[in-house]
């Protein structure tokens, strides 16, 4: 019979230990093999990418010859020299402050009246979230042909009531409204994340409410929005960030016009990059654009603290 001896303890806890560390090991090599192609990826196209972009904001180069270092003589024209930077500038942040409350209200409205309870719901649900996975062109092609002045269905609509449509995207004066009223189109995908979260919001606080004599208006301010907050301020980050990166809509409809009334910034570089091919000169742009996403980003994670809800107070 086997007898087990007090000597044999160390013996016992050095395997268990060996085994332990052996198991936590093999654990680590197959998490890191199965993240392997993010991060081969992050590294090729992102980060890499990045420096890279960096790097060429401080030279002169046309694709044609060397880069010539040139300092930050990039940099000094975009902010004393170039009056294109801040008209596109302005006209990103312009259509910014259109867009964001627009998606943000217009979402939560639209997903208010998905969140009801009516037969064939889904199908209005998958009606209103359909265009969203629409290729960019394709929907920026439909809204031309909409928007057109003589032959667009909206201008016809417009005459039935004896009011003369607008040229929208040929107007210096109307065309940067008329991308924002393109961008109502895809207001199905902001309202999908309100409506996950109006899910979680759970019903007993509603029956609560509704004991304690809250109307719906009450609760709507008093529970939906509050427990929203998370979501509110996640699809707020979102569309900031998005809206600074428009340029699909304005590249395919107006190209920037008429009169750069439509330049947004990243067309903006586009046109420095593969149009001037002035590389060093866009990089500059680019990175500079990464300062403001970032810097509005940051503004808007800290106010967080003040307004968004998570359940167990204010963070």
């Amino acid at each position: 019979m086997f007898e087990f001896s007090a000597s044999a303890l160390p013996a016992v806890y050095l395997f268990v230990m060996a085994a332990s560390h052996s198991i936590k090991r093999r654990e680590t090599v197959a998490f890191y093999l199965c993240i392997s192609p993010w991060i081969i990826g992050f590294l090729l196209f992102v980060l890499g990418p990045m420096l890279a972009s960096l790097w060429m904001s401080f030279h002169r180069w046309d694709l044609l010859r060397d880069p010539r270092f040139i300092g930050l003589a990039n940099y000094q024209r975009l902010f004393r020299e170039d009056p294109l930077f801040w008209q596109s500038l302005r006209v990103t942040l312009t259509y910014t402050l259109l867009y964001v409350p627009t998606e943000l209200i217009g979402g939560l409205v639209l997903a208010l009246l998905m969140n009801q309870r009516v037969r064939g719901i889904s199908i209005f649900r998958t009606i209103f979230y359909l265009p969203s996975v629409l290729a960019g062109v394709a929907f920026v092609v439909v809204w031309m042909w909409l928007l057109h002045p003589e032959a667009g269905l909206v201008n016809a609509f417009l005459g039935l009531f004896g009011i003369p449509g607008p040229r929208w995207l040929t107007d210096p004066h109307t065309a940067l409204y008329a991308l924002w009223l393109m961008s109502i189109w895809g207001l199905g995908r902001t309202a999908i994340i309100y409506l996950a979260g109006l899910k979680d919001i759970p019903l007993a606080l509603y029956e609560a409410a509704a004991i304690d004599g809250a109307g719906q208006g009450r609760s709507f301010l008093s529970i939906t929005l509050p427990m929203l907050t998370p979501t509110i301020f996640f699809n707020l980050v979102l569309s900031i960030i998005s809206t600074f990166q428009t340029f699909t809509s304005a590249f395919v409809a107006t190209n920037g016009g008429p009169l750069d009334s439509t330049l947004f910034y990243v067309l903006y570089i586009y046109r420095n990059a593969f149009q001037t091919f002035q590389m060093g000169y866009a990089s500059a742009l680019a990175w500079v654009l990464f300062v403001i996403i970032l810097l509005l980003t940051l503004l808007v994670v800290r106010s967080a603290r003040s307004w968004v809800y998570y359940g167990g107070g204010s963070e």
